[in-house]
Parts: C-alpha cells; structure tokens; sequence
C-alpha cells in the first residue's frame, strides 16, 4: 500500500514536460479574401508572410473568404465579424474587401488595416498601401505586433 501511494505521489509531483502546442498571444492578425480565397496568388503571397510572421510573433493569424456575389455588402459583414472578434490588425485582398476596409477603416480607428495596391490619396492613419510580397508582409506584422519576448 506505501509503495503504491508512493508510486502515486512520485507520478503526480513530477515534472511536465514543456508544452508541445504553440502558445499564442493576444495580437490577432486578420486576412479578408475575395472568393478565390488562398488559391489567389496575391492572397497566397499576403497568407505566407502572414505565417511567417506568425511564427515570430506568436500573434495568431486567420482569415476570411468572401463566398457568393462580390460585393461591398458581402465583404461588409465579414469585416465586421473580423473587427468584433478583435483583430488588431485586417488585410484585405480583392476588390470587394478592400471596398470594405476603405469603407470601415475611418470608423474602427484602433485597427489598422491594411490594403495591396496603389496608394490611396486621403487614407485615414490606420490605413496602409504596400506591396504584396511575402517579406514586406512579414516585416509590416512584426512591426506592428511585435517580437516574441520569450
């Protein structure tokens, strides 16, 4: 009986191993897509460094496609479920998203979203324009999210 609650005890009190599974921060990285999703090529390039980043930040990474018909409306109700499940930081990809995020950006000041293309001429703060590579996205996530401070 000792041996065995000895047994017991020596199982329960030894020390874990470390967890296996990624522990993420807070900081949440979104991509909003039209609906060739991350078969598109440009979505597929943001997608990458977005991983990439992910994997230096420890921010989580997610992301949306716009099924059925492009439109505003559509990407509309997408953004917003991306805002309100705290995103800190929205790229958009595709016509309708970034009609959307252009639409939006003015209104949720404390997220920063981010569009791939030519510059926009008044673009509120939290609005940014950059090229769609995979180096420049990582760059621009890790900027915003920050390091991994392990």
């Amino acid at each position: 009986m000792v041996l065995t609650l000895a047994g017991v005890l020596t199982w329960a009190l030894w020390p874990g191993e470390e967890p296996r599974s990624r522990q993420y921060r807070e900081a949440v990285a979104c991509l909003l897509t039209d609906d060739q999703g991350l078969r598109g090529a440009q979505a597929a390039e943001v997608w990458s460094g977005m991983q990439d980043a992910s994997l230096e930040t420890l921010a989580r990474v997610q992301y949306l496609t716009v099924d059925g018909a492009q439109t505003v409306e559509n990407a509309r109700g997408l953004l917003n479920s991306q805002i309100q499940s705290r995103c800190s930081m929205v790229l958009a990809v595709g016509e309708a998203p970034g009609a959307a995020v252009r639409e939006a950006a003015p209104v949720h000041p404390g997220v920063m979203f981010v569009l791939f293309g030519d510059m926009i001429n008044g673009a509120p703060k939290n609005l940014s324009v950059m090229k769609s590579s995979r180096g420049d996205v990582h760059d621009v996530l890790v900027d915003e999210m920050g390091s991994d401070l392990r």
